[in-house]
């Protein structure tokens, strides 16, 4: 077990953040002020080889992350000598499985969007399993989180169950095999956070549940150990962030790295934004406005079990003490533009989304259903799909823009609704993500959740909460409380239709689910 440390005072003060996602990795170097001096992103292929299924290369996500960082360095004007300590915030649940010896996957990453064991999730709940799951994790059985996706590799790699059952393998969610690479095959760890979103880590002892381990099918040997989120993770080889050459998969090794920057936090990427947000009271919510849509409440120290389809999961572990949240997820938000440029090519960018709805008002008769991958909270409906109803001759880009944009809000109330009657108080909204940047959507967002919303500074939060988590552990910053004077915000949009308005729209998305359920 590592113990905790931090680095003495030193003159280089600066953070390199990472932020693995879903589409693209990016890399930020930040001041001890949190203030983004450099920057990086790279994109990366996403693969679709059959109905419902949604992979990533391992390898890409390994590739454009040093290349990000490179990036970021470089951006900043500065050497990898100047950097004293990363962090690391990721798309979670997206599950890799590799050999030890060589560093080598599987099989591509199965990522979090991805629904092919939902025939498996269902046959479990009829088994009687589902209370025993949300019992122990906080969380729904449900082809979303990453035990099913361990066993289907396991099941379904030739070899894999056997090798795997002989110690030779290792699992990890993204920032496990991130660190695993950066420390050239050093250190097989992950952190609370990430952990709490397997359906494999009890949520109240916080470590592998031996019984759910074994529900899954999967060996324990496989897992990595499970740390705080600020903690002294180990050494990236400070000779990746230099020069040129293709970063290379890496076995495991005993070696021990001397020399180089201490990794010092990693986090989820929705409960990095929660903490880059300042929401470190309980009852403070963010919403994330990504590939997904995410929005965290903040519990406090004891964990609150919806009675609604929202997730109990741990917002962040520092010094060993648990901070809970509840969670509602959405598959479908900046994924959804992303299908009118890609798919539809009826947009070159996304940005052309908020001119395209401006004059198409609440009473359009075009209605989305976004389930592109499946219903997320607070209906959890992994075969559902998606539907535009109300078309008309008079159905256009500009319909469909709009129709898009408000599909997000809608969907943000249906999560809203269920926090609220899970005993949550709302205030503001605190928002953040790409889709923020659209003034459109921010006004759509809280006309129809009838919330105030309050847009961050930035829609780098995830990253910056990373960031800090990181300067927390070397000793820049003491405490949680120094995030309120380094969080700002740029915006804020308050509801302007009347809440019978509201309502009957809501009524509409409503009956347009049932539809499609």
């Amino acid at each position: 077990m590592s113990t905790q440390h931090t680095l003495g005072a030193s003159s280089a003060q600066f953070i390199l953040a990472i932020d693995q996602g879903t589409t693209s990795s990016r890399a930020m170097v930040y001041n001890h002020k949190l203030h983004a001096i450099g920057r990086g992103q790279v994109e990366f292929p996403q693969h679709f080889p059959a109905n419902g299924y949604v992979e990533h290369d391992p390898l890409d996500i390994w590739q454009s992350t040093v290349h990000a960082c490179r990036k970021a360095i470089r951006d900043a004007n500065m050497q990898a000598a100047d950097i004293q300590v990363i962090g690391i915030t990721n798309q979670r649940e997206t599950t890799v499985v590799w050999d030890r010896k060589t560093g080598e996957p599987l099989h591509r990453a199965i990522v979090w969007q991805d629904r092919r064991t939902a025939n498996q999730c269902a046959s479990m709940r009829e088994a009687g399993h589902a209370a025993l799951v949300q019992k122990r994790t906080g969380l729904l059985l449900d082809p979303y989180f990453s035990a099913s996706k361990i066993a289907w590799i396991l099941n379904n790699v030739p070899g894999a169950r056997k090798k795997a059952e002989a110690g030779e393998l290792a699992f990890g969610t993204i920032d496990t095999f991130l660190l695993w690479h950066l420390s050239g095959g050093r250190v097989h760890a992950t952190d609370a956070t990430n952990a709490s979103r397997t359906s494999l880590m009890n949520l109240a002892s916080r470590e592998w549940d031996a019984e759910l381990c074994a529900l899954f099918q999967v060996p324990l040997s496989l897992l990595p150990e499970i740390r705080d989120n600020a903690n002294a993770f180990g050494l990236a080889d400070s000779s990746l962030f230099s020069g040129n050459e293709t970063p290379q998969l890496t076995g495991a090794t005993t070696s021990e790295l001397r020399e180089g920057i201490m990794i010092g936090a990693m986090i989820g990427d929705q409960q990095g934004a929660l903490v880059g947000q300042a929401c470190i009271e309980p009852r403070q919510i963010k919403s994330t406005y990504g590939t997904g849509c995410f929005a965290l409440v903040n519990t406090g120290d004891t964990p609150v079990f919806s009675k609604n389809r929202l997730l109990t999961t741990l917002a962040y572990q520092i010094n060993g003490q648990p901070i809970y949240a509840l969670e509602g997820s959405i598959f479908m938000a900046g994924a959804i533009v992303q299908w009118l440029r890609d798919k539809l090519g009826i947009i070159q960018s996304a940005a052309e989304t908020e001119q395209l709805a401006e004059g198409i008002d609440y009473q359009q008769s075009e209605l989305l259903i976004p389930a592109f991958t499946g219903l997320g909270a607070p209906y959890w409906q992994p075969n559902a799909r998606a539907a535009i109803f109300g078309m008309t001759r008079d159905t256009g880009k500009k319909q469909l823009a709009a129709a898009a944009l408000r599909s997000v809000a809608l969907q943000t109330r249906d999560l809203l609704l269920a926090m609220v009657e899970d005993g949550q108080t709302i205030d503001i909204l605190k928002v953040d993500g790409g889709m923020t940047d659209n003034g459109w959507f921010m006004q759509a967002l809280a006309d129809i959740t009838g919330h105030s919303v309050l847009r961050a500074d930035t829609a780098e939060i995830s990253v910056r909460g990373a960031a800090f988590l990181a300067g927390l552990q070397a000793g820049m910053y003491h405490s949680l409380s120094e995030l309120n004077a380094l969080c700002s915000s740029k915006g804020n949009f308050t509801p302007a239709i009347t809440s019978e308005d509201r309502n009957a729209l809501y009524e509409r998305w409503l009956a347009g689910v049932e539809k499609i359920r």
